[in-house]
């Protein structure tokens, strides 16, 4: 809103009133604003929630400390909803298709958290939502962005081009084209100019019409799993106090610095990657989402006052994975996300690993001694329990598991940048 209120008034001459112009001044409102809020209005939605009974629901998996947690709050994802919003909805260009899809995507997660969250709570156990509606809410999200990307006229691109001198192969200049285009490229690491089309896929189909819609099909495809797999990580992720939010804020950084290259044609020649019109914006989102994880983790760094929730973990998780698909760099999740794989891969390979041996031995083994991961290096070794990986033999505090898997995350974010530019 005050955007627009200092569009209108430019004409005035007024001092300051074309600071909105500058992307940099207001993602740097957008950042402080979220971080207020989430600081300001935070103490009052625990309080409120601690009035409602909105406990987390604890089983006791033999973690040291896990039963201390019972009751804390949860759902706490609504601050970080909340604290994202607000200064979008300010400061933030709502007639940007790429800001409106940010939006979109965070209320759509945001809801699909919080009935999983509710069914939790209503019917005091861990099950909530039925899995295949919370797959089908996470498609459904990747339909509606991988659909609007192919469909939205608003949503180009200009690839990035190398000039040769007529000597050889000296690099004098990297330009882009000028015309805009509407091409289901993404950026990839270690190749020339960093472009991938997911049209070449399906060059062999001799109609170039069809081989270019299917081209996009394979594009929403791949959409929706990385929305889905993104998500779900997130959400396995969310089991210690801070870890969720403070790796998220680090991917959202990461992920902030990304877009405002790409939107600024100057960066996006200089660095050699493609340049994408209107992606700008999207760095007052992320100074908004990155706000609002400080903030957050101001009551919910150990020990937590508050626990995001599905309502959190979910919707983080969908935010991280719509906002790298619309800067085109989805390619790029598997390496900058690799937390939250891990997490996912851990719990799939404890769970058909312990059915495998189960039908073969007649008793399931395993293969870390908890999972998701981060309990694996909570949970102290036990010689009852036959798992293949039992280091380390004595529990780590979480704080500390906390700390190493930030400091783990910032690793990864620093190679997702390098792999760019090694070619």
């Amino acid at each position: 809103m005050f955007y627009y209120l200092f569009q209108s008034i430019q004409d005035y001459d007024i001092p300051g009133a074309r600071l909105v112009d500058y992307i940099t001044f207001r993602a740097g409102a957008s950042f402080t604003l979220a971080m207020l809020i989430a600081l300001i209005f935070g103490r009052s939605i625990i309080t409120r929630l601690q009035r409602l009974q909105v406990g987390e629901v604890i089983r006791n998996l033999g973690l040291e400390g896990q039963m201390s947690k019972k009751g804390t709050p949860t759902m706490g994802g609504v601050i970080i909803i909340l604290s994202i919003l607000v200064p979008c909805f300010l400061i933030g260009n709502l007639s940007n298709i790429y800001m409106i899809l940010m939006i979109v995507a965070t209320l759509w997660m945001g809801a699909i958290g919080f009935l999983d969250d509710y069914r939790k709570l209503k019917y005091h156990n861990k099950d909530g939502l039925k899995g295949k509606y919370k797959v089908t809410g996470q498609v459904g999200l990747g339909l509606l962005v991988g659909i609007t990307m192919w469909l939205s006229p608003n949503i180009v691109m200009s690839e990035n081009m190398e000039m040769e001198s007529q000597k050889g192969d000296e690099l004098i200049e990297i330009v882009h084209k000028g015309t805009m285009e509407k091409t289901p490229q993404t950026t990839i690491p270690f190749f020339k100019n960093n472009n991938f089309n997911y049209e070449w896929l399906t060059d062999w189909i001799e109609d170039e019409n069809a081989a270019q819609t299917m081209g996009w099909i394979v594009f929403v495809f791949v959409v929706i799993v990385v929305v889905t797999a993104v998500s779900n990580g997130a959400n396995l992720t969310d089991g210690l106090d801070g870890l969720c939010a403070g790796t998220s804020a680090i991917i959202g950084l990461a992920l902030a610095i990304m877009a405002y290259l790409g939107g600024n044609i100057i960066y996006a020649g200089y660095l050699n990657i493609m340049y994408i019109p209107g992606s700008e914006e999207l760095v007052v989102y992320a100074a908004a989402f990155i706000g609002a994880l400080v903030g957050f983790l101001w009551y919910n760094a150990f020990p937590a006052q508050v626990f995001m929730g599905d309502t959190g973990s979910l919707t983080l998780g969908g935010i991280l994975a719509v906002f790298a698909i619309l800067i085109r760099k989805e390619l790029l999740i598997p390496l900058l996300c690799l937390i939250f794989f891990l997490e996912d891969l851990s719990v799939m390979m404890q769970v058909g690993y312990f059915k495998i041996t189960k039908r073969k031995y007649g008793e399931g083994r395993r293969i870390f001694k908890m999972t998701p991961l981060h309990h694996h290096f909570q949970k102290a070794g036990d010689p009852n329990i036959k798992s293949i990986i039992n280091f380390p033999a004595s529990p780590i505090p979480e704080s500390k598991i906390v700390t190493r898997f930030w400091i783990v995350g910032i690793l990864l974010a620093t190679i997702t940048f390098v792999t760019l530019k090694v070619r």
